[in-house]
């Protein structure tokens, strides 16, 4: 297993740093929407949800799980991204989308972002390895054609797909 793969359980500051990139997620998509969209944060993470966006005024709800990879690791600085989703809290429905995102350690800043909905990644990873997890690899360099490239995103563009999951909701629960 590479240091990669085994991120979160080697580095004492794994829990940290993806707490700060939830957080990172949350305020620029604030920002961005001009305080259209508004995020929760979960107390606790057991059923595989971090963050809960709602547009200002808006009735639907977007559970998001955040998978993030720090640039200082090596898979990211070769153009990569790659995350485990644990099954025993995978449960995927039509208001649950994966993040799995990049972030530049040194700018604080999201590199690059996948927002996949839940139904779709179950669909593309089928089955959970020996593990029990689900594996996402995809590549970050703009021109890939991997499966995941329709889902990649550049930060600019991340809160505004948030705010068109949502519109998608809203008119679904219509």
């Amino acid at each position: 297993m590479s240091e990669d793969e085994d991120y979160l359980d080697k580095s004492p500051s794994a829990a940290r740093m993806g707490k700060a990139a939830e957080y990172l997620v949350a305020a620029s998509c604030i920002l961005a929407t001009h305080g259209e969209l508004n995020v929760s944060t979960s107390m606790v993470d057991d059923e595989g949800v971090d963050l809960v966006f709602h547009r200002r005024g808006g009735t639907a709800t977007l559970a998001v799980q955040v998978k993030s990879r720090m640039s200082t690791t090596s898979v990211v600085r070769k153009g990569q991204c790659l995350a485990n989703v644990r099954s025993q809290t995978f449960q995927p429905r039509p208001d649950l989308d994966m993040l799995f995102m990049a972030v530049d350690v040194e700018r604080g800043a999201i590199m690059t972002a996948w927002l996949v909905p839940s139904p779709v990644f179950a669909d593309m990873v089928k089955e959970p390895n020996g593990k029990g997890q689900y594996r996402f690899s995809a590549s970050m360099k703009e021109g890939s054609g991997d499966r995941w490239s329709p889902y990649r995103l550049t930060a600019a563009q991340l809160s505004q797909r948030i705010l068109t999951r949502l519109s998608e909701l809203e008119k679904s629960s219509a």
